[in-house]
């Protein structure tokens, strides 16, 4: 009898030693992305990784393969809730669609908001782009390269949005129609079309732009794909004179930025996202106080300033 009772205090301290020492839940703070395939959302992850690597917590790297694919995106999240992670980091690929599936997995767990919004107030805390700003910023680039390449800011200019319903987006073209508006009169928008997502498509559309209206002088296409599709085709054209500005950045569009085809880029940081993101989920396990919200900045990059240390850090950041 004594024997068994030692064996059984013996059991359930060395239970508790085992609880002690494994690591809690609060070590895991999976980051969901809208596209693990991208360029882009790489550098969230990379920024994600390092801060994982740094703070000596698990950091599952989530996400459908296309921005397009909302329920591969809604169904990561559940996924991800259901293993009890101590805060989650999302980037909502589209408004209202991820917005209750992350009021619900907020009921349970933090959730931190990276790059764009949803339809949703249950964040703990959002980083991201101010979008808007991002759209200004767009504009008074494109008005330079206009008057730089025909001599004033003046002629049609169109905006090509990559996906219908995504905040950030919506928030860019608004924030781009507002600044021509309100300081460029002579700038007309005369068309915002709306794609599926797909730089073929983003090609397609600035093909038909240049043909139906032979006197456009400004593209703005919105994020990375659509300038992908818009470069190519402004470069097939041989066309000297439109100015195109895009939001995002990769290799082959600063190629595409060093031979002329593309005027600027606007380039957010990702990398800090990804990594202060992380940083800030975790804080909030722990029931630390953190910001409700964090602009991580917007730069417009152009030939001219393409060789500065802050443009390359943006364009090559760790990954």
């Amino acid at each position: 009898m004594k024997t068994l009772t030692k064996t059984l205090m013996a059991a359930t301290l060395l239970t508790a030693l085992v609880a002690w020492n494994a690591p809690a839940h609060a070590q895991t703070i999976p980051v969901i992305v809208k596209d693990t395939t991208s360029q882009y959302w790489q550098i969230v992850l990379a920024g994600a990784r390092e801060a994982g690597k740094e703070l000596h917590i698990k950091v599952p790297e989530l996400g459908a393969q296309s921005e397009a694919d909302i329920s591969g995106q809604i169904t990561a999240l559940e996924n991800a809730e259901s293993e009890n992670p101590a805060a989650i980091v999302i980037a909502p690929t589209q408004y209202t669609a991820l917005g209750a599936p992350i009021t619900a997995a907020a009921a349970n767990t933090k959730i931190i908001g990276i790059d764009s919004a949803a339809n949703t107030t249950a964040w703990t805390s959002f980083l991201s782009t101010n979008n808007v700003t991002g759209g200004k910023v767009a504009a008074d680039t494109m008005a330079q390269g206009i008057i730089e390449k025909t001599g004033k800011a003046a002629g049609e200019v169109a905006i090509i949005t990559s996906l219908p319903g995504v905040g950030s987006l919506d928030q860019r073209a608004a924030g781009f129609k507002s600044e021509i508006a309100a300081k460029y009169p002579n700038i007309k928008i005369i068309a915002n079309r709306i794609a599926d997502g797909q730089p073929t498509t983003g090609l397609n559309i600035m093909t038909d732009l240049m043909t139906a209206h032979p006197h456009l002088v400004g593209v703005f296409a919105s994020n990375l794909q659509m300038v992908e599709g818009a470069s190519q085709a402004l470069s097939e054209s041989g066309n000297k004179t439109l100015t195109l500005v895009g939001f995002d950045s990769d290799k082959n569009l600063v190629a595409d930025l060093k031979s002329g085809v593309i005027y600027s880029l606007i380039v957010q940081d990702p990398y800090r996202m990804g990594y202060e993101g992380v940083q800030i989920a975790l804080k909030a396990s722990k029931g630390e106080a953190v910001p409700k919200s964090i602009d991580t900045g917007v730069t417009a990059i152009t030939a001219a300033n393409l060789n500065t240390p802050r443009a390359q850090a943006l364009l090559n950041p760790k990954v």
